[in-house]
């Protein structure tokens, strides 16, 4: 079992993707990481998709499940002074590799940096921020602001097009995880005779992933030349890749960026004459990717005829014999029912009881180190370790506990008040 992360704790307090991605990947790899929210449920805590049309499990969110599997839930009403007291000695609680705070909250009042660092000197604070300024930005903000509506869609489409996948949400709580990361070994490497090391406040604005990313990709520079990309509908930019439907109505897509891609996908199709014929007639060279782009509407011609003409099947067993970079358009529901990948036949997947949805399809890392991965676990309940992680992590007595609950400083847990 692998717990790479084993005896680091790690305190978030967020909502929605990014602070949360990030916490669960900590999570996943063996970090004690403890979710702090309110009792009644953070910003996210009935996020879409949520279960419903059953009473007693109705508005639970798919979403707060799926971001806050393998942690801790801890719940503490911090808009009460007691409250914001007791979350503040939750973060700087003693422990050597604790002292690691994870949070897309404004870093002000109890999440000051500053004022929590006069309690422990050794603080890494990981800041998720909208922009650099401080302000609110999401996914939804970003991509209009970087120009990839105008590049999404069909080529003659004159409208915008929003992705519904949330990339910079998703990269930012990678680079979260990975930033905390690296201020803790710095704190390692320059810890002092009386174990002190190195704290910071690191600030991840969502803005400026978006932008260098945008600008590492190449877009940036491209526009900075004059260049104003168009659409290109489904085609792969720079190479050749396209969606064909077989006889059957079966729709694929193909991909030849690599010479070997491309090479496998014209074995397949039995092609090599007439691709050797074509580029002699255009006068290009489709060993060179920018070339097979160049012709790609020529080029789609030939494996359209061969491509639909056949059955899927029979396209997909010719692919697979090729070694064809490929793959099959299906809907979410079609992955769940049918994909290997998509089930426990993939060791990164396992059933796991999630309280209150049931039996449901969970991921472990898709990390596999050589000890193998740490079995997937399920979302805690909100507030389910908020008694164990304050007896056990900031040593109140079971009488300081029972104060708190009684002026509904902390909540327990459903099983718990159950």
């Amino acid at each position: 079992m692998s717990d790479v992360l084993n005896g680091m704790r790690v305190v978030e307090v967020s909502a929605f993707v990014a602070a949360p991605s990030g916490g669960m990947t900590l999570a996943q790899m063996g970090a004690e990481v403890i979710r702090i929210d309110p009792p009644r449920g953070g910003l996210d805590y009935r996020r879409w998709p949520v279960l419903e049309g059953d009473s007693g499990r109705d508005n639970v969110s798919l979403f707060w499940a799926g971001l806050n599997k393998h942690k801790k839930s801890v719940a503490i009403d911090f808009t009460r002074p007691e409250g914001k007291e007791l979350a503040q000695r939750l973060i700087t609680a003693p422990g050597e590799d604790a002292g690691l705070l994870l949070t897309n909250m404004p870093p002000r009042g109890w999440l000051d940096y500053d004022r929590l660092k006069q309690h422990r000197s050794d603080l890494i604070q990981l800041t998720v921020q909208g922009d650099r300024h401080g302000g609110s930005a999401v996914d939804y903000t970003l991509n209009p602001r970087v120009g990839l509506p105008y590049l999404t869609g069909p080529g003659d489409y004159q409208g915008v097009v929003n992705h519904v996948l949330p990339a910079w949400d998703l990269v930012t709580g990678q680079m979260a995880a990975l930033g905390l990361l690296a201020a803790e070994r710095l704190r390692s490497k320059t810890r002092n005779a009386a174990g002190i090391g190195q704290g910071q406040h690191v600030k991840l604005p969502l803005e400026d992933v978006a932008l260098a990313i945008m600008s590492n990709l190449g877009f940036i520079a491209e526009a900075e030349r004059g260049v104003e990309r168009p659409r290109f509908g489904n085609d792969l930019f720079g190479a050749f890749g396209r969606d064909f439907v077989s006889a059957d109505k079966q729709r694929v897509m193909v991909v030849g960026l690599t010479l070997k891609q491309w090479q496998n996908l014209v074995a397949s199709c039995g092609l090599e004459s007439d691709m050797e014929q074509l580029a002699l007639r255009l006068g290009r060279n489709f060993k060179l990717e920018g070339d097979r782009f160049k012709s790609r509407d020529e080029i789609a011609g030939y494996f359209a005829r061969v491509i639909e003409t056949k059955p899927y099947a029979e396209v997909a067993a010719l692919f697979d014999r090729h070694g064809v970079c490929w793959g099959k358009y299906q809907t979410v529901q079609e992955l769940v029912a049918s994909d290997a990948a998509c089930s426990t036949a993939n060791p990164m997947f396992s059933k796991v009881e999630q309280p209150r949805i049931g039996p449901t399809l969970t991921p472990a890392s898709p990390l596999n180190f050589g000890s193998g991965r740490r079995p997937a676990e399920r979302a805690p309940l909100l507030g389910e370790h908020t008694e164990t992680v304050l007896l056990d992590t900031l040593k109140l007595s079971s009488g300081e506990l029972g104060a708190l609950l009684e002026r509904g400083i902390v909540a327990l847990g459903q099983g718990q008040r159950d």
